[in-house]
């Protein structure tokens, strides 16, 4: 909406939401909503909102959780400092179906002098598909991080598989893994 303005008067202006000074080396912004089946982002009920902000002064090496308390609930959020990160993108695609199953997908990355287990995803997977999503995870340069993809019947626990492949993490390029099971292929790009 445009207002025509006398000169010489003041424009009234409103401030960011937030963010004016910043002191820290990074800043984790959120705003997570619980869905309630409207047709509107405003009938969703907020969970949280707000942003942290961490520096190498009050960041430690090893994982640390906080616990981000809203109006709705609360988020877990667990964090550390990772020294010569590089980033690791992890795309799944997974084709040849001969049945859904459910599939878990976890990272292990050194962190701090122990491996953290980081989940990626949780679900069940009914045809070929490429995951909806690109997993980013922070690791450090020249070591190892692991994926764990475990793979059962649709609703069963039993007879579980469990199959596990490794990248480096390198400043650039990509590595390809495929993973054949009697479900289906599972192929892996980490970038």
């Amino acid at each position: 909406m445009l207002q025509s303005v006398m000169r010489g008067s003041l424009i009234e202006m409103t401030g960011p939401k937030r963010g004016i000074n910043m002191l820290g080396d990074v800043l984790v912004e959120f705003d997570m909503r619980i869905k309630t089946g409207g047709q509107k982002e405003d009938d969703d009920l907020q969970l949280i909102d707000g942003v942290v902000e961490y520096s190498k002064a009050n960041a430690p090496f090893r994982p640390f959780t906080e616990r981000i308390n809203g109006n709705c609930g609360a988020v877990d959020i667990t964090l550390a400092q990772v020294p010569d990160a590089v980033e690791a993108t992890i795309d799944v695609v997974i084709s040849k179906m001969q049945s859904g199953f459910d599939l878990s997908l976890s990272s292990f990355v050194f962190i701090g002098g122990s491996h953290k287990e980081i989940e990626l995803f949780c679900g069940i997977i009914g045809e070929s598909c490429g995951l909806t999503r690109r997993h980013v995870i922070a690791i450090q340069e020249d070591t190892w991080m692991y994926l764990k993809f475990k793979v059962g019947q649709k609703g069963s626990n039993y007879n579980d598989v469990e199959r596990y492949c490794q990248f480096k993490a390198n400043i650039h390029g990509c590595a390809y893994q495929e993973i054949m099971l009697k479900h289906a292929s599972i192929w892996v790009k980490v970038t």
